[in-house]
């Protein structure tokens, strides 16, 4: 698989090339790599030539001393794409994804041809996500539980004994935040975490010109709806699809990935 040093570091990238389709950009999220991302990735492979990459500090890219900035992550970004060729493209970007994409829009907006924003925030007067690395100072049981609440702000334990699924979906995703992780890894983690944290493109937002989806969940506890409203708001071009879920609405409904995807595709 690809591997390309770029400002400084080794970026593992994935590219399912098809020419005569769309060019696609995939940002994934907080602690995510392509490696535990494949469902995702594939399903955003679909009808285009799709890049994805492990962010910095993330996966098989390299995890440099920190620390990091939102403007490096989107830098990564455009390096990447401009490294295999592509003048324009369109960006889809999910969670901390989202808020590199919008880094990457306000500063290169003469490159996005369209730009989808997934359970995601605009940082300063517009809002910012939860505080994820605040979590780390608690102890385990805590930080699950404060996991589940606000990856759905309706997941309280009724909730839960009468929605299988739901619980199915909080299982698992506090099984993936409990696997076991070397040192190294959660250092890279941390860091990601910590640039997250200073996001903020909200005095900007304005520079994004190209046609904009802003999907968010209606209970989303993480990037909560008021955020989505906030940055569909600043974009002109902009549309905003509100969702019957959490923060991972994209798997509780399933008009959302049809569609995002209906609207990456449009000319």
């Amino acid at each position: 698989m690809p591997t390309v040093h770029l400002n400084g570091i080794d970026i593992y990238f994935e590219r399912s090339a098809a020419a005569d389709r769309p060019r696609l950009l995939f940002i994934n999220g907080s602690g995510a790599t392509l490696a535990g991302s494949e469902p995702m990735v594939h399903a955003f492979s679909r009808g285009f030539d799709l890049l994805a990459h492990d962010q910095r500090g993330l996966g098989r890219t390299s995890i440099p001393d920190g620390p990091y900035t939102m403007a490096q992550y989107a830098a990564d970004a455009a390096a990447l794409a401009e490294h295999i060729g592509w003048s324009t493209y369109r960006v889809v970007g999910v969670s901390f994804g989202g808020m590199v994409a919008q880094e990457l829009a306000v500063t290169v907006p003469e490159r996005i041809e369209r730009l989808a924003l997934v359970c995601t925030s605009p940082g300063g007067a517009g809002g910012s996500s939860y505080p994820l690395h605040t979590l780390a100072e608690l102890d385990a049981a805590e930080r699950a539980a404060i996991g589940v609440r606000i990856l759905d702000q309706r997941f309280t334990p009724e909730w839960l004994a009468e929605h299988p699924a739901d619980q199915a979906l909080a299982g698992a995703m506090g099984q993936r935040s409990a696997s076991g992780k070397s040192a190294e890894v959660l250092r890279g983690e941390a860091l990601q975490l910590q640039a997250r944290s200073h996001h903020d493109v909200w005095d900007r937002l304005a520079n994004i010109t190209c046609p904009t989806l802003v999907a968010s969940g209606r209970y989303d506890g993480i990037a909560p709806l008021s955020n989505g409203e906030a940055i569909a708001s600043r974009i002109a071009d902009a549309r905003l699809n509100v969702y019957e879920g959490g923060h991972a609405f994209f798997v509780q409904d399933r008009a959302a990935f049809p569609d995002i995807l209906e609207f990456l595709r449009a000319d």
